[in-house]
């Protein structure tokens, strides 16, 4: 059962931050001193203790006493969705602030993530933009999804590339907490769970939106749950691509083109089929590939492309190639053929 280890806070929060804590000891201080010292006020900090077996909790416990801002969850370990549900349940205030307890959040983070809601009721999430830290613990791979991520600033860009990957880090947000409840909270597919819930809201009609500044510092360490938990593999990233694609832009569709017959597209061809797909053929520039079969579908050169799009009442085509630049170059070819992005199209990796 959940323990409260302070009944005395803040009265009418305008903003609850969850922040799961799993023997996070030696990170903890640094992580509360950054929210305690946003310039934002009225703020409550739900902390929930996974069954840490460090010091994780008796920290907590002294930071609580404290801050009357600060309420500690104590729970068995479960995991980390367990623990951000509890901690949304906790949450008194309408928005949901998130943050991991090895981070760090710039003083004005809060103060112009919900100044950005309350002056763009149309977004659901907000995110800003981070950067990786310690700079010598970052790799070439992560480097380069940070600049990914920080490149994709509006609305738009945010929705246009949604299935390309996570478009948003999981601690920058702050979320409604209506939309939260209305797709049924965090949930537990074996994938992503921060994926899951943006790819689920997106498909509700929510919009994401950034601020457009760095706000927050996001640790870099071989222990991250990214790197140890298997939810986060890439294989399933791809389930869980597929399994919203087939609810959202597949849905209606006669024939599915993937664009892509290399790694990424095996992957998520794969996936495509298990979820009932219409996959009729893959598209590739690839001499050793064309004239070739994948999953049963042929595979053909981009001139091939306009006849198949002609024999199919409602097609769509997917782009899977993971190849650095080759989604620019793909995306001038579509525009070319008249294909609109988000509608005829979608990247997919």
């Amino acid at each position: 059962m959940d323990k409260a280890t302070n009944s005395h806070t803040i009265i009418n929060p305008v903003v609850s931050v969850i922040m799961p804590c799993y023997n996070v000891a030696k990170t903890l201080d640094e992580a509360i001193q950054s929210l305690l010292g946003q310039t934002l006020r009225e703020m409550e900090i739900i902390a929930i203790d996974d069954g840490s077996t460090d010091a994780t909790l008796r920290s907590l416990k002294t930071w609580a006493n404290r801050d009357e801002r600060i309420q500690v969850l104590e729970r068995p370990h479960q995991g980390i969705i367990p623990a951000l549900n509890a901690g949304l349940i906790s949450c008194r205030a309408p928005l949901v602030a998130r943050m991991d307890a090895d981070d760090i959040a710039h003083p004005d983070r809060l103060a112009k993530q919900v100044a950005f809601l309350e002056t763009n009721p149309d977004i659901a999430v907000v995110s800003c933009l981070v950067h990786g830290y310690p700079p010598e613990s970052v790799r070439e791979g992560f480097q380069i999804y940070l600049d990914w991520l920080n490149s994709l600033t509006t609305a738009e860009m945010i929705a246009r590339e949604i299935y390309v990957e996570s478009p948003l880090a999981h601690p920058s947000v702050v979320i409604k907490k209506s939309w939260i409840e209305r797709v049924g909270n965090y949930q537990e597919h074996g994938w992503p769970e921060d994926y899951d819930l943006w790819l689920r809201i997106h498909l509700a009609g929510g919009k994401f939106a950034k601020v457009p500044e760095v706000l927050l510092s996001w640790r870099e360490h071989p222990d991250r749950l990214t790197r140890t938990d298997s939810r986060y593999s890439v294989e399933n990233f791809f389930r869980a691509k597929a399994h919203y694609l087939r609810q959202g832009p597949l849905l209606g569709r006669d024939a599915a083109i993937l664009w892509g017959a290399g790694q990424m597209g095996r992957i998520l061809s794969k996936h495509l089929l298990r979820e009932g797909a219409p996959l009729v053929a893959f598209i590739d520039i690839d001499p050793r590939k064309i004239g070739r079969k994948r999953r049963g579908c042929p595979i053909l050169p981009p001139d091939a492309l306009p006849g198949l799009w002609s024999h199919s009442n409602n097609p769509i085509l997917l782009v899977a190639v993971g190849s650095r630049g080759a989604r620019a170059l793909i995306r001038e070819q579509c525009s070319g053929m008249g294909l609109v992005e988000g509608s005829d199209w979608w990247a997919a990796a």
